[in-house]
Parts: C-alpha cells; structure tokens; sequence
C-alpha cells in the first residue's frame, strides 16, 4: 500500500490480469482503521482508491483528481460530508457518490439524496453492498442486501460510535444515550450480535 501522507492512503488498482479498472474512487471518512480496510478491499475490487482522513485532505486530492466514484462519510473531523458532496456535483458531475454514516436516519438519507449522492448506507456498510450502490446504472436502484443488519446489531453499532465519540468514556457515553451506566457496561462487554 502507497501512502502519501500520514492521513492519506493510495491504494493502486489492481493488476490488469485481476480484472479491468473501475476508475478512481475517492474516499472521505475520519475513522482511520475503517477507512484504511475500506481502501484496501475496494481497490482490490478494482477501484483506484485516494483516501482522505478529513473534509481538507479531500478537497487538496479534489485539485488534481477527477474521481469516477467518491464515498463520504457523513461527520468528517472537521466538517460536514454533505458540504463535500455538493462541491463534488458542482466540480465533477458524472462522480457517483455514496454516503455513509454511523448515525442512520430519514432526515440526513434526505439530505444526501438531495445533495446528490446515489445512495446512502450506514456504517459498517458491508462492501458487497457499497460496490453494488457505486456500480447500479444511473437511473436504476441497487439490489437490497442479501443480509440486512440485524435491529440489535444497528443497535450495538450506533452504541460502539457514540462511545467512540465520547472517547471511551462509559459515563458521558450512557448520559448521551440515557442508559443505566452499569446497563451500558453490560453491552460493551459482550461481543457484537450478528
């Protein structure tokens, strides 16, 4: 794997006897560990993927890149993904763009939508799921997935990244989801559902 900064993945699409290109893939998220196995599993799919940690490291890769496909997490580190998305369909028109989110609701769906992405998944999105989203023709809609999270997995999922966001600490986390803090410990002693 190509690193071009500390914050920045490149991740060479594959050999030509693999399979043929898909095109450029920019890909916006702040979760270095999920952006980092995000890159490597979509370029060995065969997308040329330039990973950005931060709304400003995507918009410096945006100079000199004309992505086919761009994947953006909602909440950047230092700013709003939409605000990315809006600046890829004025700036590069034909990018197919994909949202992701570890917050899953109707209002922000809509927003992304009207900002101009073609789907919108929530975090962790399986990559069978995101590639299908990038690569339905224009004017079709995905497949559903095959496997559909689970209600208590959504549940554990959106529990680990407000705990994330709180910095590991389980008071503020179970005062932000008015949990028993006992309750919340519990929960994240136990391995994930499926």
């Amino acid at each position: 794997m190509m690193t071009a900064t500390a914050e920045t993945i490149a991740v060479p699409a594959p050999a030509p006897s693999m399979a043929e290109p898909l095109g450029t893939l920019l890909l916006a998220d702040d979760d270095n560990s999920f952006r980092q196995r995000l890159a490597v599993t979509l370029g060995r799919r065969g997308f040329d993927v330039r990973a950005a940690a931060s709304l400003a490291e995507a918009r410096d890769l945006l100079r000199g890149l004309n992505p086919d496909y761009a994947v953006v997490d909602m909440r950047l580190g230092d700013g709003n993904g939409l605000d990315l998305v809006s600046e890829l369909r004025a700036t590069h028109p034909t990018t197919r763009v994909v949202v992701l989110t570890g917050y899953g609701n109707l209002a922000t769906a809509v927003a992304a939508v009207k900002e101009g992405a073609i789907d919108y998944l929530a975090k962790p999105a399986d990559p069978d799921d995101l590639v299908n989203a990038l690569l339905t023709p224009a004017g079709e809609r995905p497949e559903p997935p095959a496997e559909p999270m689970s209600a208590d997995r959504v549940r554990w999922e959106h529990i680990q990244r407000v705990y994330e966001l709180c910095d590991r600490n389980v008071s503020e986390t179970a005062r932000r989801l008015k949990m028993h803090r006992r309750t919340l410990q519990r929960i994240l002693a136990k391995r994930s559902p499926r």
